[in-house]
């Protein structure tokens, strides 16, 4: 039950950091072989280690289990198989909604120390984050995360939605969405300066 109470603490941890407002917002991470999600409709602030639900690589709930996955529990077991990882988060943090309607072609980023938190170069590395939009359907929308995903991009924003974020643990899928939420911010207010920032040639804020 270690794996499940991780996920109970994450999951209040990213409610206190105000991206899983209400119900919003899901975690899941791979216990052993099996990915457990956490429970369809529970407010993330008093989510406990009985609010964890295992499921299929379709999402489904496992038999003999009590509560109802999230619903996008297909779109974590996607995206935990896709990227070869072992957690997924996901978050409707305000930063990345709103940089993903700033740039829908994808969110650049270049040229700013925080890039080292995704495993990225802090200089002369061009880092552009993939940006789909949101559906209902929940195969869609596994579909369009996984076709969107880039090796070398942990994450991908769905368009007035929130941002999926993996890693090879629950504790890198946090601190990454953690990185990439100050970098949003900081594209962001950028933009609002009129700043341009150049990698090589490029110019970074003024080609979408």
């Amino acid at each position: 039950m270690a794996q499940h109470e991780e996920l109970a603490r994450t999951s209040r941890r990213l409610y206190d950091l105000g991206w899983m407002r209400g119900t919003s917002g899901n975690v899941s991470v791979l216990d052993g072989s099996q990915l457990i999600v956490t429970a369809s409709g529970v407010d993330k602030s008093t989510l406990g280690e009985t609010d964890v639900v295992a499921v299929d690589a379709r999402g489904g709930a496992l038999p003999d289990q009590s509560r109802s996955p999230s619903a996008e529990a297909r779109v974590h077991a996607a995206s935990v198989e896709a990227a070869r990882a072992r957690a997924a988060v996901h978050v409707h943090a305000m930063s990345g909604v709103l940089a993903a309607a700033r740039w829908p072609g994808g969110v650049p980023l270049v040229d700013v120390e925080q890039l080292k938190g995704i495993g990225r170069g802090a200089h002369g590395d061009r880092v552009t984050v993939p940006v789909v939009a949101n559906s209902q359907d929940m195969a869609e929308l596994s579909a369009r995360i996984v076709q969107a995903m880039d090796t070398g991009v942990p994450c991908v924003i769905v368009a007035e939605h929130g941002i999926y974020t993996w890693g090879g643990s629950l504790e890198e899928a946090v601190a990454r969405t953690e990185s990439l939420d100050w970098l949003f911010e900081h594209a962001l207010r950028l933009d609002a300066l009129g700043a341009v920032r150049q990698n090589v040639d490029t110019p970074f804020l003024e080609d979408q």
